[in-house]
Order: structure tokens, then sequence, then C-alpha cells
């Protein structure tokens, strides 16, 4: 991978983004229905996109929101619709677009006092507190947040039912009706002016916050925390979080600094990332320097995106893997959560580490293995199928204490004090726990690449079957599967994955750029994992020009 010459550093003011210009253009931009790529996609959690290539504009969302209130009845979704925003430029703006929309369309719509910030997992928590036990009138949610993408971007995400994010099932309508909508010039959109917007009967105003952080105490060990004085530092990355995490600290009296208090819809205190571009990945050892610089003052430190869904950890010696942390609290809370459900399962991601598979079975639950997307798991959280949700990509989620759902959405808050509690209880610090789990189960090497590739080369991975590899070894180890589909819920993965004896690997395209990435694992160190992604880069090349 390529490391750019701005990664790391922070943007200069000749660098930042002009935000009026940016904002002008989100309603003065329309989408050429011709282009692909300016239609209404979603990805794996939501639209995404930005006026200035007019994937992200006013029409988009008033299309999609008009889709959506024209769907929520066919899925039971008669109750109220739970809407919140993140702190991107353009989150704004679509808020006003989606509520004229809404209203409109006479949806009970709530969001918090003021149009305050609200986090991905809280508008969940809402639908979910909602939802459990009821059978009829239920509750839905918007969250307009592009997640950790640069400012430039915006984002949509509908929550059904269910309370997580959207599968296909829910999105794939959703999309054709507002893609229906667009290219009839929106004219079957109604909506209403801002100003009666503010004053229709269907909008409603609720505090979000406090039942939110009153509610952890059910699901986190919050006593434990405060008796162990640990001291935490939090980086809210300029998002959502910044508000929760002070109430956690008033409620709590928790020892948590907040390192950054600043929100700012330039985001000039993220580094620029790998590639030089500025977004808020809480997994980056470039976006995460502010946290790194104070690490030495800290038992913990904790990062969350701007929608708060998603979580990076640091530690004194440094920032955790997300495999290594989100494998270390799996085990912790799945052997110290007695009311948890024992029949059911552990969701994890196709991308996420076999050493998960040895945990997860060892505590005496099943591997819920899934294509890459939380969306997978919301379901079985909600339905108490699933104690535990994860993708490798830094997201997770779990039950309460008493094996009720809590969130069922990427809960950037659950997986920072999941950690914090660990430490607290254990007496260990997140390493040394991490390294006594591969003292158990073995120590695996772990790595992720993109691949450049073209929009015909990432169709191709539509055609990649079991066949697709011919292969019988994998860096020497004897190839036991090869997977199109996910063993969890047997939905297609969009790639390929190869398992052997004592390595792995995955493959399938980006949904955004004209990349593919390639995961890979090895039990047999470093130097092996260096073949195995090798082997791995050259296979996936001779499958995809066979499938071409």
């Amino acid at each position: 991978m390529q490391i750019g010459n701005k990664a790391g550093r922070l943007p200069e003011n000749n660098e930042l983004v002009n935000i009026q210009r940016l904002i002008a253009r989100y309603y003065e931009e329309a989408p050429d229905m011709q282009d692909p790529l300016q239609r209404v996609v979603f990805g794996t959690s939501g639209h995404r996109g930005s006026p200035l290539n007019r994937t992200y504009t006013q029409r988009h969302i008033a299309a999609i929101a008009q889709a959506i209130a024209e769907l929520r009845t066919s899925w039971g979704a008669t109750g109220p619709l739970f809407i919140g925003i993140d702190t991107h430029a353009l989150s704004e703006p679509a808020l006003h677009t989606a509520l004229e929309v809404l209203c409109a369309n006479h949806i009970e719509v709530v969001a918090a006092p003021d149009f305050a910030y609200t986090p991905t997992p809280v508008i969940s928590r809402e639908i979910v507190r909602y939802n459990f036990g009821r059978n009829s009138a239920l509750a839905d949610g918007i969250i307009i947040t592009p997640s950790h993408n640069p400012p430039t971007d915006g984002g949509f995400k509908y929550n059904p039912p269910l309370g997580g994010p959207a599968s296909p099932f829910f999105t794939e309508p959703i999309a054709r009706r507002a893609n229906e909508i667009l290219e009839q010039d929106c004219k079957a959109v109604k909506r209403l002016s801002w100003a009666q917007t503010c004053v229709c009967p269907d909008l409603h105003f609720k505090d979000m916050l406090t039942p939110f952080v009153q509610e952890l105490a059910s699901v986190i060990n919050m006593k434990a925390i405060n008796a162990s004085g640990l001291k935490i530092a939090v980086n809210p990355q300029g998002g959502t979080a910044l508000a929760y995490w002070d109430r956690i600290n008033e409620i709590y009296g928790l020892q948590v600094d907040i390192i950054n208090r600043a929100i700012d819809p330039n985001f000039t205190f993220i580094p620029y990332d790998y590639d030089n571009h500025q977004r808020m990945d809480c997994m980056s050892p470039y976006t995460m320097k502010p946290l790194l610089a104070v690490k030495d003052n800290y038992d913990l430190c904790i990062a969350n995106d701007p929608d708060a869904d998603r979580h990076g950890l640091v530690t004194r010696e440094g920032l955790l893997p997300s495999n290594h942390y989100l494998t270390s609290i799996m085990h912790y809370l799945c052997h110290n959560r007695e009311h948890w459900p024992r029949n059911c399962g552990v969701g994890k991601t196709i991308g996420a580490s076999m050493l998960m598979d040895k945990v997860i079975t060892d505590a005496g639950y099943s591997v819920y293995e899934t294509p890459i997307g939380f969306k997978w798991f919301s379901e079985g959280l909600f339905k108490q199928q699933l104690c535990f949700g994860c993708e490798e990509s830094a997201g997770a989620s779990y039950l309460d204490m008493s094996g009720k759902p809590f969130t069922t959405d990427k809960d950037g808050f659950l997986a920072g004090l999941a950690g914090a509690e660990l430490c607290a209880v254990s007496g260990l610090d997140l390493v040394t726990y991490y390294h006594k789990l591969t003292q158990q189960f073995g120590d695996p090497a772990y790595g992720r690449i993109d691949e450049p590739t073209t929009a015909q080369g990432k169709q191709a991975f539509v055609h990649l079957t079991e066949k697709s590899v011919s292969a019988t070894k994998l860096a020497g180890c004897e190839i036991k599967q090869v997977l199109t589909a996910a063993p969890g819920n047997h939905a297609p993965i969009g790639g390929i994955k190869v398992i052997a004896d004592k390595c792995w690997f995955s493959a399938r395209p980006s949904g955004t750029e004209n990349l593919y990435k390639i995961y890979y694992e090895s039990f047999l160190g470093p130097e092996h994992l260096a073949l195995v992604r090798k082997e791995a880069v050259d296979m996936v090349t001779r499958a995809l020009n066979c499938a071409n």
C-alpha cells in the first residue's frame, strides 16, 4: 500500500473544503440518471456521496425520503420514525430536506431537541426500546451520516424496525423507487416548506441523550470501571459522541478526559490518512495520531467516528488492531454475561480473524459468519439469536446483562466501554489480555490490502464460483473450502473466501471505488503471512481473468 505524502499531517488552510460552496452545490446540482454512479445506490451502510460529483444532492435525499415514506408501512413501520444527524456539513441540509418530505407525507417523526447531533447507536436504541415486545405500529429510523468519510461527503442510512442497518430486503426497493422518482424529475415528491415543517403536528422532539446514557448501566459494569480508577482518554473526533461522553462522566463519575472538544465541519483536527484523504477512521494510525500522542498518560484511549458507531482503542503500546481488540472483548463478554442465552450465536464477518472462531467455540457458542456489513447481525441481536456481533472494521454491539437487545447497529460506546470493563474486572491491560488468548488458541498474523481494478473487474467477482480456484494448496497448506456464500446466513459474499489448514484469505470488490480488498491471515507467523498474501493475489488475479 503506497503511503501518500500528506499522511499523518493536519490539513492546511488552503486545503480545506469550501463548506458554503459544498452546501450550495447540494441544493443546485442534479444527478445524471444515465450515469450509474449518480443514481441512488445503497452500499454496506446507506447511500453515500458528494455534491462535488453529483452523487449526493437534495434531489437524492428528497427521492429517498419519499420512497421510505411510501414503503415503510409495508414493513409494519406505522409508528414513529426516529431521525438523527452527525456533524458533517451536509447532514443538516439533508435533515431539512428529509423532514420537509416526511412531514408532507404525514409521517410521525421524532428528533432530538433543537435537532441536536444524534449518534447512530442512539437512534438504534430508540427503535429497539420502542419495538421490543411490540407486534404492530412499529418504529423505524434514519441516520444522516457518511460515517467516517471525508468532509465533502454526505450519507443517508435507513434503519428498519429491527433497529440496525437495512439489509437488501429493504434497501433494494427503496433505491428502486427513489431512482424512479429521480427519473421523473421528483414530481412524486410531496414536500412542505421549512417554515411549515417546523410547526407541523407530525414533528416531535425527544431527549434521546439522557435515557441512552442512563441505560448503559444495564449493558456495562459501570461501577467496576468507576471503582478501578482507570484513566481513560476519549477523542470524539469532532463527532456526535462529545455530549454523550460528557454525560457519561457526569452520571458515572469516570476518569475520562476528552482530549478534543471541537466541532468543525472541516475536521481540521483530523490528520490525513494513508492515501492523502481526510477521514475519521478509528483504525488508521495516521488519523489516530492525536490519541497516540497522549497514550503514555492513560490506561486506555477510545476514539469514535462522527456518528459514533465505530471505535478505536489505543494503549500505552499503541493502536490496537481491530481483530485483537474485538477478539478480546468477545472472549471477556462471553465468559462474564451469565444471563446471555446459551443457545445463541456470536456474529463475525468473513474478513474477521479466525481466532474468533476458536474463542466462540471454546465459550460454548456457535459461530455465525456473514458477508461484510453489520446489517447481517441486526435481526439476530433483536431476536436474541445472537448475543454479540462484530465486523473487522471496528464495529460491534451486544446484548445487555439480562440477555435483551440494547442496540442492533454498530455501537461505539458499548465497544469502547467493554474494554474499560475488561481491564477493570480482569486487572489486565488490553495487550496482556490478548496475549493470554494467543497463548491458549494460537497467534495469528493478519493483513488486508487494496488492489486496483476496473468496473469490469469488479463485476467479474459476481461470476466467481468454488471452481474458480483450481489450486489445492495455499502457501503450502491444504485448501479445505472455497466459499462464495457466507457459512452463517448463506448470503453471497460478493467474492470468494479460501480456507486452508492454518491460513485463509477472502477477496471482494469495493462498493465505492475501483478496488478490490483481500483479507488474509496465517497461524504460522509473519513470514508465512507474506506468502499467503502473494498467493492470494495470484489466485484472485487468475480467477478474475477466467471469469472475464
